[in-house]
């Protein structure tokens, strides 16, 4: 697969690559090491670690991104 910035990736502020929702859905599966955007509710991770990501993901909050305190 060629990746493609914007498209299956992006870097984020600390200049880390981070695979999009898009990405993980053309690779089919999930990798198990806790994708930010993983399609598949982190089914490959391990406990306790999963059931942070899904609670964590559950409170998210995207109005929040942009505020500064």
């Amino acid at each position: 697969m060629e990746l493609i910035e914007g498209i299956h990736y992006y870097i984020n502020e600390e200049g880390k690559f981070v695979f999009t929702e898009q990405y993980h859905i053309e690779k089919g599966y999930c990798c198990g090491f806790g994708c930010k955007h993983c399609p598949y509710d982190y089914e490959n991770v391990t406990e306790p670690a999963r059931s942070k990501l899904l609670e964590a993901r559950k409170n998210f909050d995207p109005d929040n991104l942009n505020k500064r305190e």
